[in-house]
């Protein structure tokens, strides 16, 4: 069996990757700058990535098109499962966040072959390795989050349930919601970072428009600050907030909280 990692240097990718070898798996690790070169925008790149592979972890390209495309071409070379990291919420999007997790969700449901939707709520990482990073190092987060709530999930559980689905049957047709098992504030989020690591962070609630502001004099495109502050603007409906039992009930222990991932990655 080889099992095809799209995005395997990403976040959610290498440690998928890691932990299919580990567990003795075939492993076909493609990204734009990885093993085997796999970009969404030059087709050219598929046949090699899906050749003589079983199934396939998709993470969505940030745009739609071409991901109908990939799940048909990868289907006609053989490929029977697929698993997708989606978003938590997606019912609830109306087309103002993640057009392209929402075409991944379609098309692999459309295929014909197994299907799983691994949908995530934010991941803790994000603040060390991700949008919010910086801005922690620096002393401040300012977020269009006001005092919403949001079960930080785990990327090691998003990768550990991901290896599970991939590797293992009773899952097709299956949509699975991850998150961390308690829902904090961004300030909270921040205080208890502060605390571990001995940091002075503060949390700024901003307006949509002071956020956008921020995002663009820091270099963002604008179509990024858009579709940064739909999603806080989702997440602000309650759609993400209660935290769900789905990696509790697959992984037989509770979701590592957000406490335990600072206390791995930020203290000292």
């Amino acid at each position: 069996m080889t099992i095809l990692v799209l995005g395997a240097t990403g976040k959610t990718g290498r440690r998928v990757v890691a932990r299919l070898r580990a567990e003795g798996v075939e492993v076909r690790a493609a990204s734009r700058s990885g093993e085997t070169r796999f970009d969404w925008t030059d087709r050219g790149t598929w046949a090699d990535a899906v050749r003589d592979v079983e199934a396939v972890y998709l993470v969505a390209s940030d745009d739609p098109e071409p991901t109908a495309a990939f799940v048909n071409e990868a289907v006609v070379a053989g490929v029977r499962r697929f698993v997708v990291l989606s978003g938590r919420g997606m019912d609830n999007v109306d087309g103002r966040f993640g057009a392209g997790m929402a075409e991944a969700e379609r098309a692999v449901r459309a295929s014909g072959a197994e299907w799983t939707i691994l949908r995530a709520n934010n991941f803790s990482q994000n603040f060390d390795e991700d949008l919010w990073h910086e801005p922690v190092l620096a002393g401040r987060l300012g977020l269009p989050a006001g005092e919403l709530r949001e079960p930080f999930v785990d990327l090691e559980d998003v990768a550990e349930i991901a290896v599970k689905v991939l590797t293992s049957a009773g899952h097709h047709g299956e949509i699975y919601n991850l998150s961390g098992p308690e829902a904090l504030t961004f300030a909270e989020a921040v205080e208890v970072i502060a605390k571990v690591s001995g940091r002075t962070v503060s949390y700024d609630a901003l307006t949509p428009a002071e956020y956008r502001a921020e995002l663009l004099a820091l270099g963002w495109p604008a179509e990024v600050a858009d579709q940064l502050n739909g999603l806080f603007e989702i997440m602000l409906e309650g759609h993400l907030a209660t935290p769900a039992d789905d990696i509790e009930r697959l992984l037989g222990r509770p979701a590592g909280s957000f406490t335990a991932y600072v206390e791995r990655v930020w203290a000292g």
